[in-house]
């Protein structure tokens, strides 16, 4: 069995498609929507097909309830109904964009996935066993076979948010984003300790070093996980970059 085979297994799928699942996880600033990029670029130049997608969003019907909570106006449902549409733009992402991908045999990279619902709603204060509820529910036996999670310092994470508004038309942090240090830093403990309970699916990198740097150990991971599938040169290549 290889190992996202493997990692489906322990993960608890229950489907078995012939695309691969990449999520991304980490605070914010940490550099996610960047790298993603940069493996896309990687996996294409390897002759796969490859989607990139995002949480909460990707879809029609969850990029409406993405601008919804982004923006604050669900706030007065408090932490456990912010939750459940969470749940419901996951489903339908899933439903209309995930599964028919993974079906077609694309490579999914997804910015954020049901471990961001597990620390933000986590942190506020949703009971554990309402959201893995709300996360059975919602996935449908659809779960990564590699999460990869950019950790970077809070403090810094902010810094780069704040640059980052300051030079683009993204209007500001959203609501998320401009939240205290505190609870930021609480989120990057959840975001560690749950790579560490489930470490046969992560893979974790230090997003401090410069983005060459995490690029090069974000390949590596990937190659490590779908040795079977990538091609030869391809993963040569990016364990050669890795030695270096």
């Amino acid at each position: 069995m290889s190992q996202p085979d493997q990692c489906r297994t322990a993960y608890g799928a229950k489907n078995r498609v012939p695309g691969h699942f990449i999520t991304f996880e980490g605070g914010e600033g940490a550099g996610k929507t960047t790298q993603i990029a940069r493996l896309k670029v990687f996996l294409e130049s390897l002759g796969n097909s490859v989607l990139v997608t995002r949480e909460p969003g990707g879809s029609p019907g969850a990029e409406k309830i993405r601008a919804l909570l982004l923006s604050g106006e669900a706030r007065d449902l408090g932490p456990r109904g912010e939750a459940m549409l969470f749940a419901a733009a996951r489903a339908d992402h899933v439903d209309h964009t995930i599964k028919p991908a993974l079906a077609r045999g694309d490579w999914v990279l997804c910015d954020r996935y049901t471990d961001s619902t597990r620390v933000y709603q986590g942190e506020a204060g949703v009971d554990t066993d309402y959201l893995k509820l709300l996360e059975t529910a919602a996935v449908a036996g659809v779960r990564p076979d590699l999460t990869i999670l950019i950790d970077v310092p809070a403090k810094v994470g902010l810094q780069r948010v704040a640059r980052r508004s300051q030079s683009d038309d993204s209007g500001g942090p959203d609501r998320f984003e401009d939240e205290a240090l505190t609870v930021h830093e609480r989120r990057r403990k959840l975001f560690i300790d749950l790579a560490r309970e489930e470490a046969y699916r992560f893979a974790v990198v230090d997003g401090t070093k410069d983005p060459e740097y995490v690029a090069t150990a974000i390949r590596k991971a990937v190659s490590e996980r779908f040795s079977d599938d990538l091609t030869p040169a391809g993963t040569a290549t990016a364990a050669h970059e890795g030695a270096v």
